[in-house]
């Protein structure tokens, strides 16, 4: 049962990662919304180079700003945001149908601005060792999708 999720990258920096959320989102009938400046190439032949052949069938998204993405966005669209900075837990967390899940780049997460703006709307995932500065972004990703589409029902 499709959940029409949409995984939003704000910046991301690494191919790899925005490899493997591609294949999540794919495997999860979601939507990926990549926010420039990207920190690689993302050409035909840099994405075939990387062996990710399942590319072509995934519906991305490509916006030049954070603010040209919040333009695009339908009214009143569910927009949850995750930071490790956070107070809020992933697990208070209520996930709607159609939900955009946004993330920040690798090395920065989301700016303060961002948390500060929509503190109410963004999460983290618990962490229970302060010796690891934060998770894999698509490990994060991955975590996410999955605990809204087991609320919503699979």
């Amino acid at each position: 049962m499709p959940h029409d999720f949409s995984i939003v990258l704000v910046t991301p920096e690494i191919p790899t990662n925005t490899g493997s959320i591609g294949r999540l989102c794919l495997a999860t009938n979601s939507t990926l919304h990549l926010i420039d400046p990207l920190g690689f190439d993302i050409s035909d032949s840099r994405v075939k180079r990387a062996g990710l052949d399942y590319w072509k069938h995934l519906d991305v998204k490509r916006h030049k700003s954070f603010e040209v993405f919040l333009d695009s966005l339908p009214t009143g669209a569910p927009t949850v945001f995750f930071s490790k900075k956070s107070k809020n837990s992933l697990y208070e967390k209520k996930f709607e149908q159609g939900s955009y899940l946004i993330f920040g780049c690798e090395t920065k997460g989301l700016g303060d601005e961002l948390i500060e703006k929509f503190s109410k709307d963004t999460f983290n995932i618990p962490q229970y060792d302060d010796r690891v500065r934060s998770l894999n972004l698509a490990n994060a990703a991955s975590i996410v999708v999955y605990e809204a589409i087991r609320q919503l029902g699979y």
